[in-house]
């Protein structure tokens, strides 16, 4: 990234506040009574197995889950999305909005009981950046003056805009001013990790013994495919507040065992409910609904990788022609309403609706394709691409992990697109190995999914720019990287909006991504599980949640 990007990012405010949905408990004294007359220990189906616990390398939301409730950065956020304080009592920013100056509560610990200091997260937030550590994640931390430098090779450590003055004191120096930087701190890539544990063991975030965190719970089990079990971290400075005695997270990724786990009251939460229990599920209220930011679509391989694979699918994918028959063949109406059936909005764009532009609309509002799909256009694209009836087209594979009901939306989309004459074939990988696939470029066709780390347009747009880390596509269009810097560089924040738009318009046009519905999760969750937070964003916190009244 160049040092432009991050100015620019940081230029303008956020379009929309990021609220967490409680789910009611009592008020505090009475949940503190109820705290202690149940057990409490909660059991949650995670629903899949982490790639990695590693806060600093995770690039997936079960992945965060588990880290958001282990770790805890400079700042946490509360129910209307803003910072207040984690490990940070305080801060002080300077006038130019470029230094940050925090300041550590006193005595932190590990989980281990050694002292955390702030040095804790100046190697953290280094180790991300550095190029050896290869993380996906280290564009978050860009904002950094000379962040961009060190994660290209082209400046070192020490020039990088963080640094601990003494053992309570880090001194933050951005790139430019960015007025959600302190929102940012609370996200999971900015968490710290101890520098001996990290660099005393490289498997050493698959190891309970090892996991060393400093959050609201600690690690006591892990163990993969099975469960990973956290219990209240006595070294943490609000743990007087903490009412839960023990999570275990168990990682059962058939929704269909999982839910009869969950009625026989094997686990008071599950992560993912089967679609044809959802209707019955959320009129009885054993499950809850909730909006994410987020959008569900079909990757495209239109990179160069794909001619390894197989060069007459390669040939096809890369006619912008065929991909936009795709599209319009997929009736995402029916999708939601009679396959997924959890409340998630039909896309007929990709960024995700719920972000408010300057100008007070919503910037989804533009529509590139019915929601209902148009067989007739489809076909007649398919004709134009020089495949008419599906002729002449090669067996064409579409890879997705099976996980959270999955195989019945690929199975709709699947039948859809035989009505314009694509047979596709399709094949699933458990999700460790489906997520180092898709990131190789090794698949022809896959499932896409993106939840914002942030509410604006560009935490969707700037995934597809030639240099992302996050472009698992391999889209290459000079014009979309040019509109996405000039909207970077942009300080008018109504003409930035509007050259965001024209970057849409770019990639709905060459559609090298399928959108197919914006987000929404539905949990199975108990009712005498109280206080768990969920944001939008994908995270769920369990730092104020309880047990009361379970029989």
């Amino acid at each position: 990234m160049k040092n432009s990007k991050v100015k620019q990012l940081c230029a303008v405010a956020l379009a929309a506040t990021i609220g967490l949905s409680v789910l009611a408990g009592c008020g505090s004294k009475t949940a503190d009574k109820a705290a202690t007359s149940s057990k409490q220990e909660l059991v949650f189906n995670l629903a899949a197995d982490p790639k990695t616990l590693d806060p600093g390398l995770n690039q997936a939301v079960d992945g965060s889950i588990v880290d958001a409730n282990a770790f805890e950065g400079l700042c946490k956020l509360d129910e209307n999305g803003k910072a207040i304080p984690g490990q940070a009592e305080k801060w002080e920013v300077s006038n130019d909005k470029l230094t940050y100056t925090f300041h550590l509560k006193k005595d932190l610990k590990w989980s281990n009981g050694d002292p955390l200091k702030a040095s804790d997260f100046e190697y953290a937030w280094k180790r991300v950046l550095n190029p050896e550590t290869a993380s996906i994640y280290s564009f978050q931390l860009l904002y950094l003056k000379g962040g961009d430098e060190y994660n290209t090779g082209k400046g070192t450590a020490d020039q990088v805009g963080v640094k601990a003055t003494d053992d309570t004191t880090l001194v933050v120096t951005l790139a430019a001013p960015c007025p959600y930087f302190l929102e940012l701190t609370a996200s999971t890539t900015y968490m710290p990790v101890e520098q001996k544990i990290v660099e005393g063991n490289k498997d050493w975030a698959k190891d309970a013994k090892t996991l060393v965190s400093n959050g609201p719970f600690k690690f006591t089990d892990y163990k993969i495919k099975d469960q990973i079990v956290l219990e209240k971290n006595e070294n943490y400075p609000d743990k007087d507040k903490i009412k839960l005695d023990k999570i275990t997270m168990k990682m059962v990724t058939e929704n269909t065992s999982a839910w009869a786990s969950y009625k026989t009251g094997q686990f008071d939460m599950v992560y993912s409910v089967p679609s044809s229990e959802i209707e019955q599920a959320i009129k009885d209220k054993t499950a809850t609904t909730f909006k994410m930011l987020g959008t569900q679509y079909v990757d495209v391989n239109v990179s160069e990788k794909a001619k390894e694979i197989d060069a007459n699918a390669a040939k096809v994918l890369s006619n912008a022609k065929f991909r936009e028959a795709l599209a319009n063949a997929i009736d995402r109406t029916t999708i939601v309403e009679k396959v997924l059936k959890s409340g998630q909005t039909p896309a007929h764009s990709f960024v995700a609706p719920g972000i408010i532009g300057p100008d007070g609309k919503d910037f989804a509002s533009k529509k590139y394709f019915e929601e209902k799909g148009d067989i007739e256009k489809a076909k007649k694209l398919l004709a134009e691409a020089g495949y008419p009836d599906g002729q002449g087209l090669p067996q064409l594979v579409v890879l997705y992990n099976p996980e959270n009901g999955n195989g019945e939306l690929y199975q709709a989309i699947q039948d859809m697109w035989k009505k314009i004459g694509v047979n596709v074939e399709l094949q699933t990988q458990e999700w460790k190995v489906f997520q180092a696939t898709r990131d190789a470029k090794n698949y022809e066709m896959a499932r896409g999914a993106w939840n914002a780390d942030y509410s604006d347009p560009m935490t969707f747009i700037d995934m597809f720019i030639s240099t992302s880390p996050n472009n698992e596509v391999g889209y290459n269009n000079p014009k979309y990287d040019q509109l996405v810097d000039a909207a970077k560089n942009e300080i008018d924040a109504n003409k930035r909006f509007d050259i965001l738009h024209q970057a849409e318009d770019v990639l709905m046009e060459d559609m090298p991504i399928i959108p197919l519905y914006h987000d929404t999760k539905t949990f199975g969750i108990k009712d005498y599980v109280k206080g768990v937070k969920v944001s939008p964003l994908g995270y769920i916190f369990f730092d104020q949640a309880y047990i009361e009244g379970k029989k």
